[in-house]
Formats: C-alpha cells, sequence, structure tokens
C-alpha cells in the first residue's frame, strides 16, 4: 500500500484562517457591561425593596424583643453595605469609548475582574454573614412563642435555604459570572497578540 505523498507546507499555507472580528469582540464586551448594568440596577432596586419591607413589617408589627430590632439592624446594615459596594464602581460598566484601544479594554475588563472578585468573596462573605445573623435574631422573638419542635424546624428551614444560598447557588453564580468574563479577557488578549499590540 503506498502512502500519497502530500505537501503539508502548501496545505498548511492555503487554508483558511479566521480572523477575530474586532468588532464583534468589542460588541461582545458591551453586551457584557450593558448586562452589568443592568444587574446592578436590578439588584439594588430588589434590595431597596426587601429594606422597605423588612421596615414596614417592624413599623406594623412593633416587636417587642430587643433582639427583633437588633436584627433588622444588622439585616440593614448588610443591604446598605451590598448596595454601596455594588454602586461604587459602577462606571467600570459605563460604555466602553469606540476610539480606546484594546489596551484600554482589557485594562477595563481586568478592574472588572479585580471588582468580582472582591464582591464574590470578601463582600458576600460580610453580606450573608450578617444577613444570616440579623435573621436569626429577628426570628427569635417569634420562635420563643413556638413549640420547641416549631421553633427547631423554622431555622432548621431558614438555615437549610441559607446554606443552599451560601454553598451551590452563590458558588454556581460567580463562576458563570467569572467564566463570561475570563472568556472576554482571553478573547481581547488572544486578539491582541494576533494584531501585534503590546
Amino acid at each position: 500500500m503506498e502512502t500519497p505523498d502530500f505537501d503539508f507546507k502548501a496545505l498548511w499555507a492555503a487554508q483558511t484562517a479566521t480572523q477575530p472580528d474586532l468588532s464583534e469582540v468589542l460588541a461582545r464586551i458591551d453586551q457584557y457591561k450593558r448586562s452589568g448594568r443592568r444587574h446592578i440596577l436590578l439588584t439594588s432596586i430588589t434590595l431597596g425593596i426587601t429594606a422597605a419591607i423588612v421596615l414596614f413589617v417592624v413599623f406594623y408589627f412593633q416587636p417587642e424583643f430587643v433582639t427583633t430590632t437588633l436584627g433588622v439592624v444588622v439585616i440593614l446594615v448588610a443591604i446598605a453595605l451590598y448596595v454601596v459596594v455594588i454602586n461604587r464602581d459602577r462606571v467600570l460598566f459605563q460604555k466602553a469609548d469606540e476610539s480606546g484601544s484594546n489596551q484600554q479594554y482589557l485594562k477595563n475588563l481586568l478592574a472588572i475582574q479585580e471588582k468580582q472578585h472582591f464582591i464574590g468573596t470578601t463582600v458576600l462573605n460580610v453580606y450573608f454573614a450578617l444577613l444570616s445573623l440579623g435573621i436569626a435574631l429577628y426570628m427569635y422573638e417569634y420562635a420563643a412563642r413556638m413549640t420547641l419542635l416549631w421553633a427547631a424546624v423554622t431555622y432548621g428551614i431558614t438555615g437549610s435555604w441559607i446554606l443552599l444560598n451560601w454553598l451551590y447557588l452563590r458558588p454556581k453564580y460567580i463562576r458563570k459570572q467569572h467564566s463570561k468574563l475570563n472568556g472576554l479577557i482571553d478573547k481581547l488578549k488572544h486578539l491582541q497578540g494576533q494584531l501585534g499590540e503590546e
């Protein structure tokens, strides 16, 4: 059996390689930033409504225990902290200047990546710790009026929901956000390498 002779160099040179389209990458970056701005706005509105409902419940039902009021204060501090932190660097998600260089786009994406890492670790840890403490303190007044069994069931269900959010939903959301952003950063770096930019 004879092996046909192939000129691999000629085949390699003849292949058509698709060059990444700069405008496509920049459009995806702008789409990511729009999504980030929308997420910040919706999160801020949702947490603002949650804080208003918590305040309404406290003023309407007039809790008797100090722990209930303290729990509400801790919950409101957690919400305020999270809203302030996510809105602080909102400028990073502004629409990119089309006249800017790829290096500026990359620096901006790396700044967003650093911010997301800080929020995904430090801020969310503090937020969940304060929120869990606040909920536990808030529920104490109502759990004290229940039988021991129902109080244990109530705290068990609430604790399970917090653990589900903490151990499963939060890491899944963080991974999803990081993979989107890392993909954009990798494409932009690859594009820069092909275009010979420093």
